[in-house]
């Protein structure tokens, strides 16, 4: 009595196939081409069907091991030494070990078969992979602005290298702003902000990488005092800071995926503007900037696309002191001589109508972008002058120039020094 035998869909097929050549309402040739194979094929399985059945059709090495299979023993001895010596090694280099030390050599695949079938997974623990989709588009103008800096040789070799500054409006991929800086820094940023927001408006979120500028780095959160803890104040950067005030929503990108539109545009820039700026001949960052605005004002025009909606969505800034939002603010304490030190300066404050002396009082240093230094008060302007330098600084000696060295005249081999010579009898 024969056993069971289970046949797989193309098994089955076969067997279907074939008992109709059998019974010969099939012919062979058509049944050759319905199963894909040639005459002589067919004919080879129909005598196996005749022969053996069904049981025919099945490949002869099922059931069987493979003869390249993997001994039981060494089998066990892979999973002895996984648990005891090799613990808490992950696959690859417990394989490596295993060829080198102990002079089984078998593949990485084996060997994390071997585990796995045992329940013994490696301990590196890999993220699974996150399912990436493009989203789409800000439906207006000015809802999102995607902002970044490219380091490069935009010169080409002709001048320094330079960070470009710049953003791009993720509804039409139109680029509102961009600057050239020696690197990419927060005055860089404030700058590209400036310019965006004196031209269109304020925009209703930015969206921006992990940078120092943009975020206070986890060490000094951690090192934060007590006292900035218990009354909740917020770390913020410069650059943060300024959004905050101007009520501009910040999106941290956590991948550069997330922010392929300006990456994407760096890529185009590097080719196109750097190309063009070597036909103009700009070798200096001056020129440059200059370059850049027809630059922006032809690619925008070329690439932009139509928002979803019409309209801008950026805010006015109407009722808004700029010059006291686009600067960099800094916290000091007035000395007793009512002396504000910041930056090598040493400021005067002068008494107001609000008060006589702000001796001790913390205010508030504003550097502008152009350098300037202002002091404020509880929202009030103060009035300052150069303080007048101190004892110590007086009492410094006044260095004394030294002369350099001069060089010694060497007379020509003309020079009338050169034609006199010694006569011992002279007449």
């Amino acid at each position: 009595m024969q056993g069971m035998v289970t046949l797989n869909r193309k098994e089955q097929k076969r067997a279907m196939v074939l008992s109709e050549v059998d019974r010969g309402v099939v012919r062979g040739r058509e049944a050759a081409a319905i199963l894909g194979m040639s005459l002589r094929h067919l004919r080879r399985m129909m005598a196996a069907y005749r022969e053996q059945g069904v049981a025919g059709l099945a490949h002869g090495n099922r059931g069987r091991k493979p003869v390249n299979a993997v001994g039981d023993e060494l089998r066990q001895a892979v999973l002895d030494l996984a648990c005891s010596k090799y613990a808490g090694l992950n696959q690859q280099h417990f394989t490596e070990l295993l060829a080198e030390r102990e002079g089984i050599r078998l593949s990485r695949s084996t060997v994390r078969s071997i585990l796995l079938r045992s329940g013994i997974r490696s301990p590196q623990k890999r993220r699974p992979p996150k399912h990436r989709s493009r989203r789409d588009r800000y439906p207006k103008e000015g809802m999102l602005l995607q902002i970044d800096g490219s380091p490069h040789d935009w010169l080409q070799g002709r001048g320094p290298w330079m960070s470009l500054v710049g953003a791009i409006d993720d509804a039409t991929g139109k680029v509102p702003h961009a600057v050239f800086r020696e690197q990419e820094d927060s005055l860089g940023y404030f700058l590209l902000l400036k310019g965006i927001v004196s031209r269109y408006g304020i925009p209703l979120a930015i969206y921006h990488d992990g940078h120092s500028i943009f975020e206070v780095a986890r060490q000094e959160r951690e090192r934060a005092t007590m006292q900035d803890q218990l009354s909740g104040k917020t770390m913020l950067t410069q650059f943060g800071r300024l959004m905050t005030e101007l009520g501009i929503t910040p999106i941290p990108a956590r991948s550069p995926q997330a922010k392929g539109r300006i990456e994407r545009l760096w890529r185009t820039f590097q080719d196109r503007l750097a190309n063009e700026l070597r036909l103009a001949g700009v070798s200096t960052l001056d020129e440059a900037n200059r370059f850049l605005v027809g630059f922006l004002k032809r690619y925008n025009a070329r690439f932009a696309v139509p928002p979803i909606e019409p309209g801008l969505a950026y805010r006015s800034t109407q009722g808004l002191n700029l010059e006291t939002l686009f600067c960099f603010k800094y916290e000091r304490v007035v000395g007793a001589d009512n002396v504000v030190r910041f930056l090598g300066h040493r400021l005067q404050i002068l008494p107001s109508l609000n008060r006589l002396s702000y001796a001790r009082c913390t205010v508030e240093v504003h550097l502008g972008l152009n350098g300037a230094v202002k002091l404020h008060y509880e929202g009030n302007y103060l009035n300052t002058r150069q303080a007048p330098p101190e004892a110590t600084k007086l009492r410094e000696p006044v260095p004394v120039p030294v002369r350099a060295p001069t060089q010694p005249v060497i007379p020509a081999k003309d020079h009338p020094w050169r034609r006199w010579e010694y006569r011992a009898n002279r007449e």
